[in-house]
Order: structure tokens, then C-alpha cells, then sequence
């Protein structure tokens, strides 16, 4: 069976570590979502690092999901080397219409994210993910949102991304990405080292911003 772990978008981050991760949530650290959530009594915690090259900037995240009802309910924390920052905060998807078997998923998604060092007005954002799989091994994203950066105005935030399962254990991404005004293309690969455990690495490229590249882990268990 293809490796499809569904994917969250990050939230949106101050200054120039949005810019390292792309400008914010991917089960996974992609930027661009689907509109897949957990399965009923299902959790998944996911980490990453990553680091942006132009800038020297380094990121960690650690974060984790669990399906409540008809919603999946997240609590993620990131942290970033320049600028210093500590970003904690919750999030809420709800995938509205179609199921996993199903060609065409709708979701909505909603996060907000707190820099508790500097106890500023949260980062906000509102995420519209759709999913078309034409085929068993393709799948077809795309977004559309917007992100409120603390005080700054909202901004737009848009994306398509293309993940073909080449066999059961290794899939295929490619995606490109605005958000936080900045264009990001990246390219990646998903690998099932057991069923539930899944490993993501990908390079980015952001204008601006320069080369990024992130190393992530995925775990989905029951509760």
C-alpha cells in the first residue's frame, strides 16, 4: 500500500524563520497540506530540523496530532537560532468533505502560534487544503489561505504540490509555495521505515531566502 501519511501546514513564524521553513505547517514538514486528518483513535507526533544556508538559521519542531471526533486537534512547538525564537501554539483540521478512499477531500484548518519569549499577538492562520487523487499512487494538493504574521497586515498564501508513491514504502514530492510574500519550490521524498513510522527529507529553495534543507520523523499510533 502507498505511503500517504497525511501532511500539516506550519504556522506562520516571525521574521526571517518563516522564511527558513518556508513561512510556516506540512505530517511532515512540507508546505503545502492535504486534506486528509487521523483516522478515528488515531495520534501521530511528528519532529523536524532544518537549516537555511544563506542565512545560517537553524529550526526545530516538534508537534503533535490527535483525532478528537470529527476534527484533529494539534499542539506544535518550534524553535529557531536566528532569530531567537520560541513559538508554541494549537491548531484544529477538519476534513469537511470526502473520505481517505474517496478521489476528491476538503478540509478546513485553523492554527494559531504564541512567541512566548516575547509575548507579542499570536501568529494566525486560515488554510483551505484540497486533495484530488486521480490515481492509486497520485496525489494532487492544493491551498489556499491566508496568515496573519502577528501585527503585520494578512498576507496570501497559496501552493500545489504533486506526491506519486513510486512503491509501498518510498513517495515523491514536489511542490511550490507563497506565503509571507516569498515564493518557495521544494523537492522531497517520503520513506516508510515501518508501517506507522515514516521519514521525510527535502531542499527548498525560497526567494527570498536562499537554500534550506529539512530532515523530519512521523509516527502514527492509537490511543
Amino acid at each position: 500500500m502507498p505511503v500517504h501519511l497525511h501532511r500539516r501546514s506550519r504556522f506562520l513564524l516571525p521574521g526571517s524563520l518563516a522564511l527558513a521553513m518556508g513561512a510556516a505547517s506540512a505530517g511532515g514538514h512540507f508546505d503545502v497540506d492535504d486534506a486528509d486528518t487521523l483516522g478515528e483513535g488515531r495520534c501521530q507526533y511528528e519532529l523536524w530540523a532544518g537549516r537555511a544556508q544563506s542565512s545560517s538559521t537553524a529550526f526545530q519542531h516538534l508537534g503533535l496530532g490527535c483525532r478528537v471526533g470529527a476534527v484533529e486537534l494539534g499542539l506544535s512547538g518550534d524553535r529557531s537560532s536566528r532569530p531567537a525564537a520560541r513559538v508554541l501554539g494549537p491548531a484544529i483540521k477538519w476534513t469537511w468533505l470526502g473520505e481517505p478512499e474517496q478521489p476528491v477531500r476538503a478540509a478546513l484548518a485553523f492554527g494559531a502560534g504564541w512567541d512566548w519569549r516575547k509575548h507579542g499577538k499570536p501568529s494566525r492562520q486560515l488554510l483551505l487544503p484540497l486533495t484530488w487523487q486521480p490515481l492509486p499512487a497520485l496525489m494532487l494538493h492544493a491551498n489556499v489561505g491566508a496568515d496573519w504574521a502577528g501585527d503585520s497586515p494578512r498576507s496570501a498564501r497559496r501552493g500545489l504540490a504533486a506526491e506519486w508513491a513510486v512503491d509501498g514504502k518510498l513517495s515523491l514530492i514536489m511542490e511550490r509555495n507563497r506565503a509571507a510574500h516569498a515564493w518557495t519550490t521544494r523537492g522531497g521524498l517520503r520513506l516508510g521505515l515501518t508501517p506507522a513510522l515514516t521519514l521525510d527529507m527535502s531542499a527548498a529553495r525560497a526567494r527570498p531566502g536562499g537554500t534550506v534543507y529539512t530532515l523530519g520523523l512521523s509516527h502514527e499510533f492509537g490511543r
